[in-house]
């Protein structure tokens, strides 16, 4: 799938692997990028993203709100479809953590606190169901768009129709103090692999890319001595991933339709027992 000329649906554009991702696609030639986030600073990137082509125009269309919101959701995707556009890649790379132990003694009183379930159901909602909606939206406006051009099933002989990317984590896996969020970011990898089944009968392929511990505003909230201690000395790269490299290898999974499944881009970490 050629990324030129595209038009793309990114969540979280406005900072981290979510921006490093605009900035990507636009340096590629993407025709335009629809930049979802509930920070305004979407709107203080459009002049750079769109500076950013090289011999092309690339448009950057800015929507403030919340991604788990159905109603903005939906109104982001009729935005595009009134502009005539109907998005082919849709990287939905919003997410939160809301991390703590699963059952947690308090050293004085001995009383046991169970992770908070309104902190669990928030990060379901951000990390899992609203990342599978997002990929579902863009699906339906495919199939659509299909569907008015007297188009069925999808066949070898096209060209791939669209792409989903969802943003996993190694936390996948299993992270200590996690709980939600590996739950969240294992949960996608099930959602891509049934969606994939489904949307092919349209052209759509499905991913799911795995960061290590990448240099963004979500890892640098942890305390940097943490960060030296359990996460750069397990780290074959001895440091954190460079946000543009994860960018790079999410171009690479759209690009190349005979990747499919999951993708880690871990920099060799490798926990501590």
């Amino acid at each position: 799938m050629d990324i030129k000329g595209k038009v793309a649906v990114i969540t979280g554009a406005g900072s981290g692997i979510g921006e490093a991702a605009v900035m990507e696609l636009a340096s590629r030639g993407v025709k335009a990028v629809a930049m979802v986030d509930i920070d305004r600073r979407v709107e203080e990137l459009v002049p750079k993203v769109e500076s950013r082509g090289m011999g092309h125009l690339t448009k950057a269309w800015p929507y403030v709100g919340d991604v788990t919101d159905c109603s903005f959701r939906k109104a982001v995707f009729a935005d595009l479809a009134e502009r005539g556009e109907v998005p082919t890649i849709c990287i939905p790379a919003a997410g939160i953590t809301r991390d703590a132990l699963s059952v947690k003694r308090d050293r004085s009183t001995g009383e046991m606190t169970v992770f908070p379930i309104e902190d669990f159901e928030a990060v379901v909602r951000t990390n899992l169901v609203s990342p599978v909606y997002w990929g579902l939206e863009m699906i339906a406006a495919i199939a659509s768009d299909r569907t008015h051009r007297s188009l069925s099933q999808w066949g070898p002989e096209e060209r791939i129709q669209g792409t989903i990317i969802f943003v996993g984590s190694v936390s996948a896996q299993g992270n200590k103090g996690q709980l939600a969020y590996a739950a969240t970011k294992s949960g996608l990898e099930g959602a891509a692999a049934t969606i994939t089944k489904e949307a092919m009968f349209y052209g759509v392929r499905c991913g799911v890319i795995h960061p290590g511990f990448t240099d963004t505003a979500m890892v640098q909230k942890l305390d940097d001595e943490f960060i030296q201690k359990h996460i750069i000395p397990h780290t074959q790269l001895r440091r954190l991933i460079r946000p543009e490299e994860i960018a790079d290898a999410i171009c690479f999974m759209v690009t190349n339709s005979a990747v499919s499944g999951q993708l880690w881009a871990d920099a060799g970490w490798h926990p501590a027992a």
